[in-house]
């Protein structure tokens, strides 16, 4: 058997990139609709927060993005041989519609055996956290940053293109079983590892209207796919229904606008970092304040106070916000904020905040460390403490470190404005 294509039938190596893109496109579906299906069963709000269900979610969307990864190296790798050799003929180039149909089903199916993986490559480096591809080269991209709104039309985009490949898959399906069983030719034959003798195909010319036709259709699914709401630039795998959660939030942000102090704060952030199966994910606080009275002592000591609240349900965790506001985590529709109270202190080098961090229903002690940098009326503070999250029942069903770290960091940075 040849390795190289001839007009007449395919080579063993075009053989081979054909039947390992069946195997990952076969594998990569179902290994992702099934965790689909466990993902939309972890956002449900009866959900009990097993860690099970979560650490075996997890598991399958790196193995789908895994296979993915996989994919996309051979589909390149099999357009690059593509192009490298002789096309073998159509046994029935006289039937223009039928040809036109199988030419353009060929240049859809490599388009998107690219396109597939790629996009979801993309939201996945777009995205925060949740489901590590295996491998040891990083889970970013270069110029993809790290937004909710590049994740989510990427991953919209995704789900779109997905289905569009579970169509053409079908059609091409579809054709290769009317050659062999309706027409009794040898077009699927001479694409099987031991295909046999074929006859030689009648002399033709390869047109490039199934070229125009594929990108004329993919650009009709793209335009669909936008009239009716999937390309909105949000996740369509991951929308679910925010009505309670907009309810706590309501009332949380009216307690942290309640707030005032000698300090306003001007600008600031306020974020988390977790390890979680291997990765950092960071999320971040929108909506908190803090209520300072702080006057600089001449020497080390008493500094003044500070009292910080933070709107639980403003949190962005990535693509595991929903899971964190969930029942076994923050478990915002109970405890809609958290609080910080503690004294201020100067030290001989820099500052540090001493008081109690309270998160549900439970209350530790913390002692944050900071930098404060005073110039006239404004002052810059950036401080960093570590938390233990089973301190606050956050997360008891994930007891296992390797899938979700024990220890919890949060980072300050804030501009404040002295107002006195």
């Amino acid at each position: 058997m040849s390795l190289i294509n001839s007009f007449s039938r395919y080579g063993s190596i075009s053989k081979g990139f054909h039947w390992a893109t069946v195997l990952l496109i076969f594998s990569t579906f179902p290994i992702g609709y099934f965790a689909n299906g466990l993902a939309e069963q972890i956002r449900s709000p009866d959900f009990s927060g097993d860690g099970a269900v979560i650490t075996r979610t997890a598991f399958l969307f790196s193995l789908h993005k895994t296979i993915g990864i996989l994919a996309l190296l051979t589909a390149a790798l099999r357009i690059f041989w593509t192009l490298t050799q002789a096309k073998p003929g159509l046994l029935h180039p006289d039937n223009k519609a039928e040809a036109l149909a199988a030419e353009t089903v060929h240049w859809l199916l490599y388009a998107l055996m690219v396109a597939v993986p790629l996009t979801g490559w993309i939201h996945h480096a777009a995205a925060t956290g949740f489901a590590p591809i295996w491998w040891p080269f990083g889970q970013g991209l270069p110029f993809v940053p790290q937004t909710e709104t590049v994740a989510g039309f990427f991953g919209s985009l995704h789900w779109v293109m997905v289905w569009s490949l579970f169509a053409v898959v079908v059609l091409h399906i579809a054709g290769a079983l009317k050659h062999h069983v309706i027409d009794r030719d040898n077009t699927l034959r001479r694409m099987l590892p031991r295909g046999g003798q074929v006859e030689e195909p009648p002399a033709q010319a390869h047109s490039k209207a199934p070229f125009f036709v594929a990108a004329s259709l993919a650009l009709v699914v793209l335009a669909g796919a936008q009239s009716l709401g999937y390309l909105g630039g949000h996740d369509h795998d991951h929308s679910h229904d925010h009505a309670h959660d907009h309810a706590a939030q309501t009332d949380s942000v009216a307690t942290v606008a309640a707030t005032a102090s000698q300090w306003a704060v001007q600008s600031g952030t306020l974020t988390i970092e977790v390890a979680q199966f291997g990765g950092i994910v960071e999320g971040q606080f929108a909506t908190w304040t803090a209520a300072i009275d702080f006057e600089e002592p001449a020497a080390p000591g008493p500094a003044g106070s500070v009292e910080v609240v933070i709107d639980i349900s403003s949190l962005k965790l990535g693509s595991v916000t929903d899971q964190a506001l969930g029942a076994d985590y923050f478990d915002v529709a109970s405890f809609p904020t958290a609080t910080f109270n503690a004294d201020l202190e100067k030290l001989d080098t820099g500052y540090q905040a001493v008081g109690t961090l309270t998160i549900r229903d439970k209350t530790q002690p913390l002692i944050l460390p900071f930098d404060l940098e005073l110039n006239g009326a404004t002052a810059v503070m950036r401080g960093q403490a570590t938390v233990q999250r089973l301190a606050f029942d956050i997360g008891q069903s994930q007891s296992d470190e390797s899938s979700l770290g024990f220890d919890v960091v949060i980072k300050a940075d804030l501009t404040a404005q002295n107002t006195k």
